[in-house]
């Protein structure tokens, strides 16, 4: 079984650089306190990591 996890916006993306509210976008997010479980994979990781000031993450 694939690990999932779970990833909340929980700042704005108000004044905030394109590539930071693309990430967002790509992870499905977008809007503050959204969330969203996703398949733990690298590529997610990494987005996760760019924005991990916008996001919480938690095992899902």
């Amino acid at each position: 079984m694939l690990k999932k996890i779970k990833v909340t916006q929980i700042a704005s993306t108000i004044r905030r650089q394109e590539w930071q509210t693309q990430c967002l976008k790509g992870l499905g997010l977008g809007k503050m306190n959204r969330a969203k479980v996703l398949v733990d994979t690298p590529e997610v990781r990494g987005m996760v990591n760019k924005i991990k000031h916008l996001v919480t993450v938690t095992e899902a």
